[in-house]
C-alpha cells in the first residue's frame, strides 16, 4: 500500500508541476460551462407528440391531422388525462402534448375562444421552445386557411413548459458540459499520462518496481478521479449560483451516475494508451474518438432525434450520450433511480468492456 500511495503522490506532483495541464484541468471546465451555458442554440425535427382531446369533435381531429401532416411532427396517439403527461415525458416517449379543452368545436361555433394547450418538456429548453413555436405556427396556419369556419381566429394556443418554465438554455448545456469535461479529463489526460511514460522510457522503470502493473495503472488514474470530483463540484456550484440551474433530484444519485461515467472514461483512456505509442497520437486519438463525437453525437448540442438514422444508431455507442440523458433526468427533471436503470446498465457494461480489453492488451514488458 505504501508503494501504491507513493505512485499516486508522484503522479499528483507530475500534474501540479505542469501549469498547462492544470489550466486544462481546472480552467477549461469553468470556461466551457459559461460559454456553453449562454451562447448556443439548436433546432429540432421528428417531434413525437401525443394529444388529450376532452372535446372529441371534428375540429380537434382536423387540428391533429394538420400537425401530423407536417414533416416535423410524428403523432404517437392519444392519452387519457393530464396526469399521464409527466410519465410520458419521463419515459422519453414524446416531446410535446397537445391538450384540447372540452367543447373546443362548440366554443368556436358560439363565437367563444377555443383553447388548445401545448405542453412541452422544458428540461431541453431550446428544443421545447422551437417545437412549440412550430406547433403554434401550424395551428395559426390552420386558422388562416379557414378550416375552422368563420370562428377560426378564436383558437387560443397556450404554451406550458414542464421542468423549465423560464426556458433557460443552461438547463440543456450543463449536463452536456459535465459529460464533455469528465470525458476529456478522465480519458484524454489519462491516456496521455500513461503514453508519456512509454515515450520517455520511464514505464520500464515503473514496471520493474515492486508494485504490480495493475496498481501502477490505478495510481495513474487516481489523480484524475480526484480532479474530476473537484470539477463536478465546481460545475454544479457554477450552475446553481451563476446560471441558476437547480439540482432537482438526488445529489447522491447524481454523484453515483457521475462516478460510473468516470469509471467508463478512465477505462477508455487506459484502452487508448494500450493502442498508441506517442503523446501526440494519444491526443489525436482522444480528440477524434472522444471530443468530436461527444460534442456532435451525444445530444449535447444537436438533438439526436433530428439526426439521420445512421447517426442515431452510431450515437448509441457514445458513452456521453447515456450520461447526459441520466444527468438531465436527475438534475433537471428530478427523477429517481428507477428511471435511470437503462442508462446506468449501459454505462457499466461499456466500462466493463473497456477495462477488460485494456487489461488484456496492456503489455507488462516493453
Amino acid at each position: 500500500m505504501k508503494e501504491f500511495l507513493a505512485f499516486v503522490k508522484k503522479e499528483f506532483f507530475h500534474i501540479m508541476r505542469d501549469w498547462r495541464t492544470m489550466l486544462i484541468l481546472i480552467g477549461m471546465p469553468v470556461a466551457q460551462i459559461i460559454i456553453f451555458g449562454f451562447a448556443i442554440s439548436t433546432e429540432v425535427k421528428n417531434i413525437r407528440f401525443a394529444a388529450i382531446d376532452y372535446s372529441k369533435d371534428e375540429v380537434t381531429d382536423r387540428v391533429i391531422d394538420q400537425l401530423s401532416a407536417n414533416s416535423y411532427f410524428n403523432f404517437i396517439g392519444y392519452i387519457n388525462d393530464e396526469e399521464d403527461i409527466d410519465m410520458l415525458f419521463r419515459r422519453g416517449e414524446a416531446e410535446l402534448v397537445v391538450v384540447f379543452d372540452g367543447g373546443f368545436g362548440q366554443n368556436l361555433g358560439k363565437s367563444l375562444p377555443a383553447t388548445v394547450q401545448l405542453v412541452s418538456d422544458g428540461s431541453d429548453p431550446n428544443t421545447a421552445l422551437i417545437l412549440t413555436n412550430y406547433a403554434t405556427n401550424i395551428i395559426s396556419s390552420f386558422q388562416q386557411n379557414g378550416q375552422t369556419g368563420a370562428m377560426s381566429s378564436l383558437i387560443v394556443p397556450e404554451i406550458k413548459m414542464l421542468y423549465n418554465p423560464q426556458m433557460k438554455s443552461a438547463y440543456n448545456f450543463v449536463p452536456g458540459v459535465m459529460g464533455l469535461i469528465l470525458m476529456l479529463i478522465c480519458a484524454m489526460m489519462t491516456s496521455i499520462s500513461i503514453v508519456r511514460e512509454k515515450e520517455r522510457g520511464t514505464m520500464e522503470v515503473l514496471l520493474a518496481s515492486p508494485v504490480r502493473p495493475f496498481y501502477i495503472i490505478l495510481a495513474k488514474t487516481v489523480p484524475y478521479l480526484a480532479l474530476s470530483a473537484v470539477n463536478i463540484m465546481s460545475i454544479l456550484l457554477l450552475s446553481v449560483l451563476v446560471l441558476h440551474v437547480p439540482v432537482n433530484g438526488s445529489l447522491w444519485l447524481l454523484s453515483l451516475v457521475s462516478l460510473i461515467f468516470v469509471f467508463v472514461s478512465l477505462s477508455l483512456g487506459v484502452l487508448i494508451s494500450t493502442v498508441v505509442k506517442t503523446q501526440v497520437a494519444a491526443m489525436l486519438a482522444s480528440g477524434m474518438v472522444l471530443m468530436m463525437p461527444v460534442m456532435l453525437l451525444s445530444g449535447m448540442i444537436f438533438p439526436i432525434e433530428s439526426m439521420p438514422r445512421l447517426l442515431q444508431w452510431l450515437s448509441t455507442i457514445i458513452p456521453a450520450r447515456w450520461y447526459i440523458l441520466a444527468v438531465r433526468k436527475v438534475m433537471i427533471e428530478g427523477l429517481s433511480a428507477g428511471f435511470l436503470i437503462k442508462e446506468m446498465v449501459i454505462l457499466m457494461a461499456m466500462g466493463t468492456f473497456f477495462i477488460t480489453v485494456s487489461l488484456k492488451k496492456f503489455k507488462i514488458r516493453l
